[in-house]
């Protein structure tokens, strides 16, 4: 099922091969396993899932410019945006950053065969490479301004509410509430 779901719900802006959608299911289920011990998302719906961690990931790396780009997903949680950005875009390398523990042992798990990520148990304060762009949800632009200013050039953020400093706001097909939020 989450197969068919995600190929119908991101088919107009982000094909996936078999290969990709594999990587996403299997991400998928090894949340849903580990969710019933560590609290990674409140989300425990396929259909949710899909919609507002996998659709909404895949929306937003399909606005990221082409070409390799160094990205950070700053708050990563269960893997989002970054883990869906990584899979579909091998060219890039990404940074999840996690300060919760059991959360990024949980991301080291699910990105053992991924070699395009890189998982950081730490606070984004203590990073001191440089980026091209930071990615994240459900962080407010007001938690990661000083940050970002410190690591990266470009922002992009899935959010519910636009902070006034946005220099672009994409509604996403499959979200009725969140959009993509650009800060450069």
């Amino acid at each position: 099922m989450f197969r068919e779901l995600l190929l119908r719900r991101v088919a107009a802006f982000c094909p996936l091969s078999s290969a990709q959608l594999s990587q996403l299911e299997q991400h998928y289920e090894l949340m849903v396993r580990w969710n019933k011990t560590i609290n990674l998302t409140r989300i425990d719906g396929v259909e949710e899932a899909v919609d507002r961690h996998y659709a909404e990931s895949l929306f937003l790396a399909s606005k990221l410019p082409t070409g390799p780009l160094r990205i950070a997903d700053i708050g990563s949680g269960a893997g989002f945006p970054g883990f869906p950005i990584a899979v579909v875009r091998p060219d890039c390398h990404v940074t999840l950053v996690e300060s919760h523990k059991r959360k990024a042992v949980f991301l080291k798990e699910a990105t053992r065969s991924m070699f395009n990520i890189t998982v950081v148990a730490g606070r984004a304060e203590d990073l001191s490479q440089v980026y091209d762009w930071i990615v994240s949800r459900a962080v407010s632009w007001e938690d990661l301004e000083q940050v970002v200013r410190k690591l990266a050039p470009n922002l992009a953020l899935l959010c519910n509410k636009a902070p006034a400093v946005a220099k672009a706001i994409i509604p996403i097909p499959v979200s009725r509430e969140t959009s993509v939020l650009v800060i450069a």
